[in-house]
């Protein structure tokens, strides 16, 4: 499947499902089975808790035709029977369960594996198992961690990380007390309504009056020996992570250290509650089958580097040079995968090339911002070659100098249509994949410290820098609610190849270039680098910084504009460095 197959929508329809039963040691398990086999590898979907394998139910629909699927309900739950004792929920049990489905539906085959919650956890045991190892082409995990790695986080974090984590676990805590299973006796019946309110998606199990009590015995059994005496539970099976950021129960950051056990790790977050599968199906099942597909096709994960933006997609304009090309090597040391795009597609590919002489993937695009048009396929075709990016810098940018009445109205709209107009459709078209896409990406504008103070000579570039600066206030309270952070960068006197191409409005050419020697040489002095901004454009996506300044310059004209307006106004009269 391509790329672009993969992010088409799926059909809804569910097909009609063959169902059978399967022994496993004391239990016997409700097993379906939905399309028929082929010459691709089935799809196993595991049930967490208190569900039962109806849960799988929106994204079975979205996949139906692509593979032959299995689903079951886990011991305890729904069709399937419970053990005696609370041992029978032991780790190893389960494993023991999804082991007797594979072996009477599919024998001898590998499969992908995808689980949610409990089902993640569970299957967590039976990937990181060596014997088994053959068994699993794939694993998706959702929202379910392998509770060994669970008891390093607890040990390894910071009090700050395992204190969220604790908070959102209290019930784990109070299931281990005797008596607690009576609490489903009130709760049961109005398992639709609850999780309606606390998730904003209807439960798809129904009345869970006899299974929630059951499934009691997961954390009874598992919970306490798994958290104290955590094994070193390591895997080669790809693995891909799908964790959403507005999961009640489970902190994404239990998921930042994946890697170090599963090397071959993708991570992907979802703006999404713990049931993303059920209140985002079309993602979670383009998730799976462009994830599968890759394994498939003998792709392998991308492997992130080290790093804390490992596994990351980031979009850079203007990154032939300046501060784009320095953003594109500070991503790539911090873990990112880079698109690098530019006008210049020769200037872009050396960014590129230098990037992956950095260690880094990087990938050359040509683009010009200032083409509507252009930068809808540009979008398209990172979408499809790439994927959603979780990082969109928009940079791309030109300087223009002279007064108001000697600046063309040519010139006025170059300088918007590129310093603004860019960011603007920038904005829309990767906002748009995000929001499609449910994923909490960051987006970061390149503005000017320009922006906070006027000036007689830079009527059309201050003016383009602190539109891009208010448009990016707007967007972050306007994106919050899609989980997409904005923020912008005003940078200071930074010495960059944009004070070399200037244009200066009212002088003939010989003026512009000796204006320009000028321009370039003060700010050399100046001391401020593109490696500068690059840092600073890091720092506010690890930190979700709204604003950031660059240079004591941009400070200081910031606090001009706050705490003196008057003399900013007297200021802006007068003339730039090199002038008449």
């Amino acid at each position: 499947m391509s790329a672009a197959a993969a992010r088409a929508p799926f059909p809804a329809e569910l097909p009609r499902a063959v169902e059978t039963r399967v022994r496993s040691g004391e239990v016997e398990l409700a097993v379906r089975t939905w399309g028929a086999p082929n010459a691709r590898p089935p799809l196993v979907l595991v049930h967490g808790y208190p569900d039962t394998q109806a849960t799988w139910e929106p994204v079975i629909g979205r996949l139906a035709g692509e593979r032959f699927i299995i689903t079951y309900d886990v011991r305890g739950a729904g069709a399937s029977s419970a053990p005696a004792r609370t041992s029978g929920y032991a780790l190893p049990r389960l494993v023991d369960d999804l082991l007797a489905v594979l072996d009477a539906i599919v024998p001898k085959q590998a499969v992908h594996l995808v689980g949610h919650d409990w089902g993640s956890i569970q299957s967590w045991e039976a990937v990181t198992a060596p014997e088994l190892r053959a068994r699993f082409l794939s694993f998706t995990s959702i929202a379910g961690p392998c509770l060994d790695h669970a008891g390093h986080f607890l040990r390894e974090h910071s009090l700050r990380e395992v204190g969220i984590q604790v908070a959102k676990s209290w019930y784990v805590t109070l299931f281990q007390l005797p008596g607690t299973e009576q609490i489903w006796r009130l709760i049961g019946p109005r398992w639709n309504a609850l999780s309606q309110r606390l998730e904003g998606v209807p439960a798809t199990s129904g009345d869970r009056t006899l299974d929630g009590p059951r499934g009691i015995g997961m954390y009874r059994a598992n919970f306490v020996p798994r958290l104290a005496r955590p094994r070193q539970r390591t895997t080669d099976v790809p693995i891909q992570l799908l964790v959403p950021t507005r999961d009640h129960f489970a902190s994404p950051h239990l998921a930042d250290d994946t890697s170090r056990w599963a090397p071959y790790t993708v991570r992907r977050d979802v703006f999404a509650g713990h049931w993303l599968h059920v209140s985002h199906p079309d993602v979670v099942a383009r998730a799976i089958a462009k994830f599968t597909t890759d394994i498939d096709a003998a792709r392998a994960p991308r492997c992130a580097r080290s790093g804390p933006l490992a596994g990351k997609l980031a979009v850079i304009t203007g990154a032939g040079s300046g501060i784009g090309r320095a953003t594109t090597f500070e991503l790539v040391e911090h873990g990112a995968t880079v698109v690098a795009a530019d006008v210049d597609l020769a200037a872009a590919t050396v960014t590129a090339e230098l990037g992956v002489l950095l260690g880094g993937t990087v990938h050359a695009e040509h683009v010009d911002v200032a083409d509507p048009q252009a930068m809808a396929e540009f979008a398209a075709r990172v979408a499809r070659d790439y994927g959603v990016p979780d990082i969109v810098i928009n940079n791309a940018g030109i300087g223009a100098a002279g007064g108001f009445l000697a600046t063309s109205a040519e010139e006025w709209d170059r300088v918007l249509a590129i310093n603004l107009g860019g960011v603007v459709t920038g904005c829309r078209l990767f906002a748009r994949q995000m929001v499609a896409e449910a994923l909490p990406g960051h987006i970061i504008n390149v503005s000017s410290a320009a922006a906070f103070a006027p000036s007689k000579s830079l009527s059309a570039y201050a003016t383009s820098k602190a539109a891009v600066l208010m448009l990016s206030e707007c967007l972050r309270a306007d994106l919050a609610r899609h989980g997409i952070r904005v923020g912008a960068l005003c940078p200071g006197f930074i010495a960059t190849a944009i004070t070399t191409t200037t244009r200066f409005a009212g002088d003939d050419s010989e003026r512009e270039q000796r204006r320009r020697r000028t321009v370039d040489r003060l700010y050399r002095r100046r001391g401020l680098t593109a490696d500068d901004a690059a840092r600073a454009i890091v720092d506010a996506i690890l930190h979700d910084r709204p604003l950031s300044l660059v240079g004591g310059e941009a400070h200081a004209l910031r606090w001009l504009q706050r705490g003196s307006p008057r003399l900013a106004r007297l200021l802006a009269r007068l003339e730039l460095p090199g002038g008449r």
